[in-house]
């Protein structure tokens, strides 16, 4: 059986401002966006650079239940790790870029890693892991 993560869904308060921040800070790559009348919404797809084949879908909260957790997908601890093969590249970008890093980078057993924030406060490592460099 072969299985794969497609799509993390992840809150947004905005579309636009969500696609702003994943495409033209972190630099991902804006693969959809179609309008779905028939639920007034938007199916907005977008995915880091590189092979991998897992992407985000940038879901506008509908209720104020949804809302709630716009920011807080994880309840406080790191969301989702962003795999790099150049970890200082990518810190350095990204700091110029205006992203707040919240822990500051450090080598680590399994790699150098380094804590950011999204446009929301979610948490996110931006990891090059060790086995990356051997190869």
């Amino acid at each position: 059986m072969a299985q794969d993560l497609a799509h993390i869904a992840i809150v947004v308060r905005d579309y636009d401002e969500a696609i702003a921040f994943y495409v033209d800070q972190l630099g991902f790559s804006l693969i959809e966006d179609t309008y779905q009348p028939e639920q007034d919404k938007r199916w907005v797809i977008v995915k880091p650079q590189g092979d991998g084949a897992t992407s985000l879908l940038l879901a506008r909260a509908s209720d104020a239940h949804q809302a709630q957790y716009v920011g807080d997908q994880a309840g406080g601890r790191v969301f989702l790790f962003l795999s790099t093969d150049d970890f200082w590249r990518d810190y350095e970008a990204y700091r110029a870029k205006g992203i707040t890093f919240v822990r500051e980078p450090k080598q680590a057993e399994y790699g150098t890693v380094a804590v950011f924030k999204d446009l929301y406060g979610n948490l996110w490592d931006l990891v090059e892991f060790a086995e990356a460099k051997s190869q």
